[in-house]
Parts: C-alpha cells; structure tokens; sequence
C-alpha cells in the first residue's frame, strides 16, 4: 500500500483491536525509574534507528511530491528492501536499521485521506481539488488555517467531524502496519506521531512516542493542543502518562527563539511545575536532522572551531529571524542548570538523539555519497539540490540527517523505549559511530584499555544521561567511539563541558582528551588537524589517517566541587565529502561555493550532569 489514495482507498484496511484504549485503568507501574531501570547487569548492545520519519500520508510530503512511499514502503525500506522515490528511479538503504518509527504529522490526518478518496462525499470540494492539483497557494492556506487553530468547516466539518472520523481510520491502518513489522529481537517498531506547531512559523514541534501497543483512539494534533503546556496534559492523561509517552522537540535552530526560551506560551516565567513537566515528559532532543544541527552557532560559541557544521542561518519557516540563544543546545543545557538553582529542577536536562525528518519515506537515508533528496520532487535530482531555493531554504543548505543510537540490553520495543527514557542515547550526523561515555569518582585511566570497559563504567560510574552527585575530587569519563565501517576513521574524541558558577554565571569550555595519531596539544592546548584527504574534483576520500577506534580516559583538570555542571562527548570522524560535492561529480556539475566540500561527520553523547 504506497498511500491513502485512490487505489488504495478502494480496499477494505485492516483494523486492529487497540488495547486499552480508555487509558482509564491504574498505570501498571507507578514508579518511572522503575518503568526504565537501567539493567546495569545486561550487556547492552549499541542499535541505530531512525525517529523522525513521514512518507505520503502525510500533507506537507505529498504536496512536496512523494506520492509513492507510504508506511508500508517506509518499514521496508528500513530492513534492506528496494523501493520507489519520487522522481522516478529506486532505492535501498546501504545498513538497514535496528529501529523506526513513522511519525505522521497529527495536522490533516484525516483530510489527506479525504483529498484523495473519490469515494468520500468531500472529494470534489475546492481545498481537496486545490491539494490534488499542487496549488502554489495551498500550503498558504493550510498554515494560516494552523496559525489561527481553526480548520477549513467547509471541507473538515464545522466541528472537525469529517476530518476526526477519517483521521480514527487512518490512525488505525499506521497502528496496524507499525505492529506488523515489529520483530522482537530483529527489528522493533515504535508507534507514533507529530505535534506540530509552528506560532508565527516558528518551529515548536514534538514527535510522540509510546512504550507500547496501548494508545489512543487519537493523535492529537496543533488545533486541539495549542500550545505545548496543553500538549503535557493531553500525554499526562489521554496519552497515558510519562510511563508510557515521551516527546522529543527538533529544530530549536528553526524556533525563532523559542524553544529554549524560559517562559510559559503566554509569556509569563516559567516555575517549578513548568520545569517539572517539561523535564517529565521531554527527555530527549532531536540534536540534527534534514533541516540543519542545533547544537549551538559561531554566534554563541565562538570558540568552537568545528561548530559551523550543517547550519542553516537565523530563520524560521516564513523567513529570517533574529538571533538567540535560546535557539541552541548547549545553551539550554547551561541555561538548565541555573534554572535547576532557581526552581529546584532542570527544564533542559535532556539527552541527545538525531534523525532525517525525511518526506519521502526512506528510513534513516542518511548516507551523503548516496543522497537522493528528502523533500519529494523539490529536490529529486543533483540539478535541483545544487541549484534551487525553497521559498525559505537554500537547499545546498540542507543535509540527509542523523540518526540515533540507544545503549539497551535487547532490540525490544520497550527496551528501546526504556533507553531513550533514562537518556542512554546518543545522535550521529547520518553515520554508525558508536560511542560510549561514564562519568564517577571510582573511575581511573587504567580502565579506558580494559576489554570490560563497559561492566566497569556501569559498576564504577554513570552511563550517558546518567547524574553525579558531590564529589570531593574530581570524576573520570571513560569514553570509546568505534567507527562507521562503512566511512571515515575517527579524528578525535571530545569533552563539552558546561558550569554554573556562584553568582549565576554558566560557562562552556571544549577539551580534546583522546585522538588518532602521534599530535600533540600546543601551548593554547589546540590539537592540530588530522588533515584531509578529500578529493573534493572526484569526490573521494582516503581512510590513511585517524583511527578504526578511539579509548581514553580524561579527568576534568578545572573541576570545583561546588559548581554544576554537565560532560558530553563529542566524536569527529576525518573529513569526508559532502553530499553537495558527491552530487557535482557524479552529475558534471560546477561544485558549489557556499558550501563546505567536505566535513567531518560526527557523534553526540547525551550528557552526563554533576549536581552537588
């Protein structure tokens, strides 16, 4: 079944008996770290997935002209199978992944399938012949109507009626196919869904996902939940509470300011039971995908010599925006910290995962040699991507995405969930890099070369995620990134350090602590480059420098026993060529200026947080 089309909406769908539905009962397990308790006697097993996913059943991909690639097709494509892309032409992912979730936008669910069934009684109103027919005005329209909270009750129902009973219908077919593909052990499949809010075109939105096979009748979506303090009531009750849903926000860099903002949707300061909610119900942030990286800017971070990486500019969805800090990750996750001072706990003590946000359907496609577009036929071909501008993107701007890893003991739908719940995960650019992190006083470098590494780091430490209390001296981090055997080596592994100072002042600072090769730290303590192999004319590149793997220990040399902070890992491969410079060689096409020819792909730990 490609999408809810014509064909398709010819045919009687299966419908699956949704357990639970009611979601009146007792929570079966009242306790969260119960719900997610760690195993630490597991060996855990690194796996990749993809989080951050819509095929044709969602409006914005078929308008961008995916009208091939629906859930079916999606989870396939993920194991290995080929399939059709837009444009023309087929496709199978290189590594097929361990885990996914197709995450339909919640906005328009039931109208998707009302525009293009002939059957329904709305089919030849002007909105479903004015979707069918790619008007430019069209997604105008549908952004207002999302703005103003108030659907077309020509077309949708004056209450919504039409587009409710429809989206039960096919809320029902994505529950069935999901649970279809679930393979325990091989590959798991996570249930799940878009909130989609963008107030002004800012970009506020929330991916749903849910521990198991007990959901909603519904998803809910931008015009019921208008904000996303309404959006935590709708996953506390409705959705089942923190035992059984999560919510992951992307795209801060697109949030014109808003994401990381301390403030209530109405503008008022943010409290105790503001920051309690949102650290309950959104432990993960989505660090990179298709539309850029949010860990942090030039702008803020200056410093940092290898954060001008996948940025998109200072813009939202209708336009350019003003800088701000409250746009980025690390500083969030500063600003956390002397919130967590102020109100007694941390609105912004998240993990870290990443994703493609791919419209056309192809699970974690996230290899830059391979790049076949992520937006339907806008930018289908070398010609299109190296060449044409959305209204808003450049999209030489635009990258494949990232994907997540999770640290669990099994390749299970809950104990993927329960990973990504008490943050063991961890974001690449697009690659398999695997890396690990434990912070603890106990910890020494002795155990960095241990073929137990991992058993020590659970035993001695904390994993990713995990939070230190006082210590008298300083904690020891045991890191160890293995690389993607199927792209570059590795140049080195870093430590990103954030603090909170006694008067209120939060601080970054970024150590090199283990690398490839015989370099030295010079006076400034600045590791050299790795150097570069890529032929940026041929789009090649060589692995004769870095490393197949990288181990070390590092103790924070600066540490105050007083101060907050927070350590996350960050794991640089050898420059690469990007998809950009792929794209010009294999096409004949003038390399473009504006972009880099090659970058270094990389990785991203969940921190792990000191709080005396």
């Amino acid at each position: 079944m490609g999408r809810p089309g014509r064909k398709a909406m010819k045919k009687t769908l299966l419908i699956i008996t949704l357990r639970g539905l009611g979601l009146a009962g007792a929570i079966a397990c009242s306790d969260l770290a119960m719900a997610v308790d760690g195993g630490e006697s597991k060996p855990k097993t690194a796996y990749f997935g993809e989080l951050h996913l819509h095929t044709a059943w969602s409006l914005d991909a078929y308008g961008f002209g995916n009208q091939v690639v629906g859930p079916d097709e999606a989870y396939r494509f993920a194991q290995g199978e080929e399939v059709a892309i837009p444009g023309g032409g087929k496709t199978r992912i290189t590594q097929p992944l361990d885990f996914a979730s197709v995450v339909e936008h919640a906005e328009w669910l039931g109208e998707m399938r009302m525009i293009l069934s002939p059957d329904h009684e709305k089919y030849n109103n002007p909105f479903a012949r004015n979707a069918r027919a790619g008007d430019e005005n069209f997604f105008k329209t549908i952004l207002a109507a999302e703005d103003e909270g108030r659907r077309p009750p020509d077309f949708s129902g004056k209450q919504g009626e039409f587009a409710a009973q429809t989206a039960g219908d096919v809320w029902r077919d994505i529950v069935e196919i999901t649970e279809r593909y679930n393979q325990p052990g091989t590959f798991t499949t996570l249930h799940g869904f878009e909130w989609t809010a963008a107030p002004d075109g800012s970009n506020l939105h929330r991916n749903l996902f849910f521990r198991s096979d007990k959901l909603p009748v519904l998803p809910v979506s931008w015009f019921e939940a208008r904000t996303v303090e309404e959006l935590w009531t709708w996953m506390e009750t409705t959705g089942g509470g923190p035992e059984r849903v999560l919510a992951i926000p992307h795209n801060a860099n697109m949030s014109g300011g808003l994401m990381f903002k301390p403030a209530y949707s109405d503008g008022r300061p943010i409290d105790a039971e503001y920051a309690r909610r949102r650290a309950t119900n959104e432990p993960l942030f989505e660090i990179v995908q298709a539309k850029g990286a949010s860990e942090s800017s030039p702008q803020f971070a200056p410093n940092d010599e290898f954060i001008n990486f996948e940025l998109v500019g200072d813009v939202n969805f209708v336009g350019q925006v003003d800088p701000s800090p409250h746009n980025w990750v690390r500083e969030a996750l500063k600003n956390g910290m002397a919130l967590k001072q102020k109100l007694g706990v941390n609105p912004f003590g998240f993990g870290i995962v990443a994703a493609t946000d791919q419209h056309n359907g192809l699970m974690g496609d996230t290899d830059e040699f391979d790049f076949n577009g992520s937006h339907g036929l806008g930018d289908a071909t070398p010609a299109a991507r190296l060449n044409a501008n959305m209204e808003v993107f450049d999209l030489r701007l635009l990258n494949p995405g990232g994907l997540t890893g999770v640290w669990a003991a099994a390749n299970t739908r809950e104990e993927i969930w329960n990973a990504m719940r008490r943050k063991e995960t961890f974001g690449t650019s697009g690659v398999r890099i695997k890396v690990r992190l434990f912070g603890g006083g106990a910890l020494t470098s002795g155990m960095a070369s241990n073929v137990d590494l991992a058993a020590l780091g659970y035993a001695r430490g904390v994993p990713m995620g995990g939070v230190l209390d006082r210590l008298e001296t300083a904690p020891g981090f045991l890191v160890q990134a293995i690389r993607d055997p199927q792209s570059g080596n590795l140049d080195r592994i870093q430590i990103v350090k954030g603090w909170l100072t006694a008067d209120g002042e939060v601080y970054e600072k970024i150590y090199d602590v283990v690398w490839s090769g015989n370099r030295q730290l010079d006076k400034a303590g600045r590791l050299p480059a790795v150097g570069n192999t890529v032929d940026a004319a041929r789009a090649t590149f060589e692995n004769s420098i870095g490393a197949d793997q990288l181990s070390g220990f590092w103790r924070d040399p600066d540490f105050d026993p007083q101060q907050p902070a927070f350590y996350y890992a960050r794991v640089l491969q050898i420059p690469t060529p990007r998809w950009s410079t792929y794209d010009a060689a294999r096409a004949d096409l003038a390399l473009p200026n504006d972009v880099p020819a090659a970058i270094q792909e990389r990785a991203w730990t969940s921190p792990i947080w000191y709080t005396p």
